[in-house]
Parts: structure tokens; C-alpha cells; sequence
């Protein structure tokens, strides 16, 4: 794995400053069934990192101080956590919007059958990674066997309700199989309902497209390939200034697996912590009753990533696209 940080360190990205925090993302671990190329977690079935339960309960212990209604949940495949449920059964107890970012085929393990049942109980949201639509894309890119696999877990999510617009919602999320941007989310989204429809009857609300970041596994491949600066080339290239209002670390701050914040999860994966150069990491609970609005956000070469043509954020794309305002 080579290193990033030195690769983006010296940058000319511009400054930003926080607004008021409306999602805490929390990373439940590294621990995954899948291995992605594209992954900036460097997440797999190997990796031993999960918050124990003091964490979770400081995760539980900030919502409740706090005005933040959207808990994101993210891994790592965040349902192999064994405080999973618990925190998502708390949080909405409290009535906070859950969102968990699912890889599908973790819905599809024999010990977890009860999974997809849960999470529509708990009216959780499901954002869910589905690469392509087409079979042989998916297994080249995540593995054989995991879009029958994934295809499956749809059909039990639909099956539930989920994609049928009654409040379970289930957004799906497409990254670049290369070092290329992702195409218009608008456009893609209609290939991929009608695709998915077609195909195999699966229904959804919304399709996210998301860049790859060059950090970690994508980072390291985009270095072995010897395409790091170029495709570094193509994101400034891109670059849109309207994208800096919309990017997610203005109102999401990143917890990490042992309780530490940053400004956003590409920034945690690089050791950036919020408040970076001018203090030691700090943890959630040092934050618990406190206002982040007005600090500034630690800001490298990666960034780029965030602001490149229609943008891209958890949410997905943060420009509407040419098509959408000519319609």
C-alpha cells in the first residue's frame, strides 16, 4: 500500500469553514465480507477494527446533546459490528434519521437472514453500493457472485417495501470501475431503473454517483498503474467552484471506529483530524454539548475529488446536471 499523504499535501485547494452540523457519520469498523478495488477504507474480511460498546454509547451520548437529527452509518460493512443494532434501535428512539450504507450482499449471509427485516422495521435508510447494472461489471469489480448476490438482497429489500415510495427508502450508489469521473447522475439513474426494472423487476428511489478518491486502495492502484497525477490532472481540470457550497464536511463531521473525529471519512482515512494543525485528534466526547460552526476544515489535494464536475458527496452528485436544467 503506498503512502498518499505526501502526494497530496501541497495544495492550492481553497480554504473552507464549517456551517451548523446536521449528520454525524460514524465508520462502525473496517470489517467487511467484500474486498473493492475502489474502496478508500481499504475495508475486507481480514481487518479486526470495530467501536466497542463505550463508543457507541458516546455516539448515543452526542445526539442526544445535540440538535443533529441524520446518524450515517458506514464501515467497513457497518451491519458486521455487533453494537449495529443497538445504536440504530437507540438512535431511533430517539428519532433520529438512520441511513446505512449497505453493500447488499451482507443481507444475503446465513447468519444475518433477519437483517433486511430489521432495518425495515427500524424505517432505516439504505444506501446501497450496485456498481452496474450488468453482472459481469459488478463481479469484475467487487467479485464473482456478488451481483446474483446483490440482485437478491434488492429483491428482499423490495419485497419489504423498500423503493416503493412509502418511506423506506433505498438509494443505490454507482463509483467508476477506472480513473475517470462518473457520468451524469440524472442520465445514469434512468439507464439504471429501467435496467434494473426490465431485468429483474427491482425498483429503487434514487441512484448516488460518487468519484473515487486517491487515498488508500484506489490511491495505491491509481500509483502501481503510474496514472496518479494525471488522474490528480483530471479533477482539477474539472474543478467547479458553485460545488464548494454543497460539499458534505460543511455539515457532517466523521467519527472513526475508536471514537476520534475529522471533517469528513476520505479525511479520516488519511490521520486528518478535525482541527488538523492546530491540535492533537480529539475525541467525540470532547465535542458532546459544543458548536463546530465557523472552524475551519482541513483541506488537501484529495478535495479535488469533492468539487469535480457535477460534484460529489455521500449524497451523490451536488450539481444538477446540464440535462436536469434544460428539462
Amino acid at each position: 500500500m503506498h503512502a498518499m499523504l505526501p502526494l497530496l499535501e501541497h495544495t492550492d485547494f481553497p480554504s473552507i469553514r464549517r456551517r451548523s452540523l446536521e449528520t454525524l457519520q460514524v465508520n462502525l469498523g473496517y470489517l467487511c465480507n467484500q474486498s473493492c478495488q475502489h474502496c478508500h477504507v481499504d475495508a475486507g474480511p481480514r481487518r479486526t477494527e470495530l467501536m466497542d460498546a463505550d463508543n457507541v454509547a458516546s455516539v448515543l451520548a452526542f445526539l442526544r446533546a445535540s440538535a443533529v437529527r441524520r446518524l450515517d452509518l458506514t464501515g467497513g460493512a457497518p451491519e458486521m459490528n455487533p453494537h449495529f443494532r443497538h445504536l440504530v434501535h437507540e438512535a431511533r428512539a430517539m428519532g433520529v434519521h438512520v441511513i446505512d450504507r449497505c453493500n447488499l450482499t451482507i443481507l444475503e449471509e446465513d447468519d444475518r437472514t433477519d437483517l433486511a427485516q430489521f432495518l425495515a422495521d427500524q424505517a432505516v435508510e439504505i444506501t446501497a453500493s450496485m456498481p452496474c447494472y450488468l453482472e459481469n461489471n459488478v463481479d469484475a469489480q467487487r467479485g464473482k457472485g456478488v451481483y446474483a448476490r446483490s440482485i437478491a438482497a434488492l429483491k428482499r429489500l423490495n419485497a419489504l417495501g423498500y423503493g416503493q415510495g412509502n418511506g423506506l427508502v433505498l438509494n443505490l450508489v454507482y463509483n467508476p470501475q477506472g480513473a475517470n469521473l462518473p457520468p451524469s447522475q440524472h442520465g445514469l439513474q434512468q439507464d439504471y431503473k429501467r435496467e434494473l426494472l426490465s431485468r429483474h423487476g427491482i425498483v429503487f428511489d434514487r441512484l448516488l454517483t460518487l468519484t473515487n478518491m486517491p487515498i488508500r486502495r484506489f490511491g495505491s492502484w491509481l500509483v502501481s498503474q503510474g496514472r496518479f497525477e494525471s488522474y490528480m490532472q483530471l479533477l482539477k481540470d474539472a474543478y467547479r467552484e458553485e460545488n464548494l457550497q454543497e460539499v458534505m464536511c460543511r455539515s457532517l463531521i466523521s467519527v472513526d471506529w475508536q471514537g476520534y473525529v475529522y471533517d469528513c471519512d476520505f479525511n479520516q482515512m488519511l490521520g486528518l483530524p478535525l482541527d488538523y494543525g492546530a491540535r492533537p485528534k480529539t475525541h467525540l466526547r470532547q465535542w458532546i454539548g459544543q458548536s463546530l460552526a465557523g472552524r475551519p476544515i482541513a483541506v488537501l489535494d484529495h478535495c479535488y475529488g469533492c468539487t469535480a464536475g457535477q460534484g460529489s458527496s455521500c449524497g451523490g452528485a451536488l450539481a444538477g446536471d446540464a440535462e436536469r436544467k434544460a428539462a
